[in-house]
């Protein structure tokens, strides 16, 4: 392992203890992080009900290969990677539950190689710890079987980032080699542009090593090769969709955004404004706490004179999140997923650091209950914010349910359109395509929708006092669960 020279440090030499006594030490780690691991997964089936409706950007990614409802428009910031990963599900079946269970069994099983690939590094103890603290926050446990992703990100990263070490360390180490270009490669899947961020500190790392460069851009290239191709297919250019991307997300610049990820802790999705107060100080406290735990165990690599496998993942976690917190104007807690997997390493040395080293004076058996205390309130706290989360989203959803229960009723059946307000998940929902005029996912005009309706269903959804687009204003008006739905003339006559 690598230290910042070109001195590879011997599992001897880092752990105090013969090669043979460290091998059989990592053995012993393996039940530790398949435990991690497959309690991810039994806890988001637990707590995530695998029946828990798709999400706003769900209903887009899954619409994208599904077989039973049209593609929703795709906006210039997305990329396909994760439709294409829900692909095996969605292209033939409908069940939500189904693909709920699909991802939380692949988003556990990701976890367990996105740690393993760690050994080499870190205590087995220490990773699983690390792990553990990673799978247990609700924004990792609501999103893990979500069909998003943020969370795919995230283990891409830290994958990468742990065979990027081990190939420093060692470059006859092929699985790592390939570990370096396919953890780029699914980040850039995903997102192209946070793989970018990540990477930034492995990119100067590697600028002595062309080979080791080579392999991580490739990776990148790989990733983001179809979502390149297709700005020039279909949004005109590289810089167009890169400049659209930019406008849709309220133009990147300098925002400050840290006290609206903070407000989001509390189980917000989406803080788009981010106005209202700041959640209880006591849900935001690990949040504070991070920085702290992660100095603290970078502090501790640098006196053990292991550095590199600490400050590291802490220099890439600091790079993913950058973006998030100083240029963009709104908040999304799954953004900063990938931070938080990266700082799971530092923050986990930090806290063995606390138990196994504690201040003069302080018996170790106190010091460890503390931490223990500590820790379980902390998980106390994620349970609640999570319950209240899944509980808020499954309301919206069901709603969304209930205005398509009602445009049924009132003959908007597949094939149909819908628009105005949410119309992209009631459109799926509902079983119809979604159209809009303006907004982020304009995708027609006012005169395509009109000539539309001659020969297709559509209604316009507005809230009750809204006025509706002026092609729609002569249109029948109905009741459509909370909403006021704006009918087609064909539609209403037909029914």
């Amino acid at each position: 392992m690598g230290d910042g020279s070109n001195a590879t440090m011997t599992s001897a030499s880092r752990t105090g203890s013969p090669p043979g006594t460290t091998r059989a030490r990592r053995r012993w780690g393996e039940p530790w992080l398949a435990t991690v691991a497959g309690a991810f997964t039994l806890a988001q089936l637990c707590l995530v009900h695998p029946d828990l409706g798709l999400g706003w950007d769900e209903t887009v990614y899954v619409s994208q290969v599904s077989g039973h409802v049209p593609a929703a428009f795709f906006s210039a910031p997305r990329a396909r990677g994760i439709s294409l990963l829900t692909a095996p599900i969605a292209s033939w079946s409908d069940s939500t539950a189904l693909l709920r269970v699909y991802l939380a069994i692949l988003s556990g099983l990701a976890l367990y190689f996105a740690l393993r690939v760690w050994r080499a590094h870190v205590m087995p103890r220490v990773l699983a710890l690390a792990g553990a603290l990673f799978a247990s926050l609700w924004v990792t446990l609501f999103y893990g079987p979500q069909a998003m992703p943020n969370y795919w990100v995230a283990v891409g990263g830290l994958a990468c980032v742990g065979c990027f070490l081990r190939v420093r360390a060692d470059a006859g180490d092929r699985a790592a080699w390939w570990g370096v270009f396919a953890g780029a490669a699914l980040m850039a899947w995903m997102r192209p542009m946070d793989a970018v961020y990540v990477v930034l500190p492995l990119l100067v790392l590697a600028l002595r090593r062309p080979r080791l460069l080579a392999g991580l851009v490739a990776g990148l290239l790989a990733g983001a090769g179809e979502w390149v191709i297709e700005a020039y297919v279909s949004y005109g250019g590289l810089a167009q969709r890169l400049s659209d991307a930019s406008r849709i997300q309220g133009g990147l610049g300098l925002h400050l955004a840290v006290t609206d990820q903070l407000r989001s802790l509390g189980g917000r999705t989406l803080c788009r404004p981010c106005t209202g107060s700041a959640p209880n100080p006591v849900v935001a406290l690990w949040w504070f706490a991070l920085p702290v735990l992660a100095a603290l165990g970078a502090v501790a690599a640098v006196r053990a004179r292991r550095a590199l496998p600490i400050l590291l993942p802490l220099a890439c976690a600091v790079t993913a999140a950058v973006p998030y917190l100083f240029l963009i104007g709104y908040a999304a807690p799954r953004f900063l997923l990938p931070a938080y997997a990266l700082l799971a390493v530092p923050v986990a040395e930090g806290l063995a650091r606390l138990a196994t080293a504690p201040a003069r004076g302080t018996p170790r058996a106190l010091a460890v209950s503390l931490v223990a205390a500590g820790l379980a309130c902390h998980l106390a706290v994620q349970y609640a914010v999570l319950e209240h989360t899944v509980h808020g989203s499954a309301a919206n959803r069901e709603g969304w349910s209930r205005t398509a229960s009602a445009l049924h009723a009132l003959g908007v059946r597949p094939p149909c359109l819908i628009s105005g307000y949410e119309a992209v998940p009631i459109a799926f929902y509902t079983g119809c395509g979604s159209a809009q005029t303006a907004g982020h996912d304009t995708s027609t005009t006012a005169a395509a929708l009109t000539r539309a309706a001659h020969r297709t269903p559509i209604a316009v959804l507005a809230l009750p006092g809204d006025r509706p687009p002026a092609y729609a204003r002569t249109w029948p008006v109905e009741r459509a669960g909370a909403l006021h739905a704006y009918v087609a003339p064909r539609v209403g006559q037909g029914r």
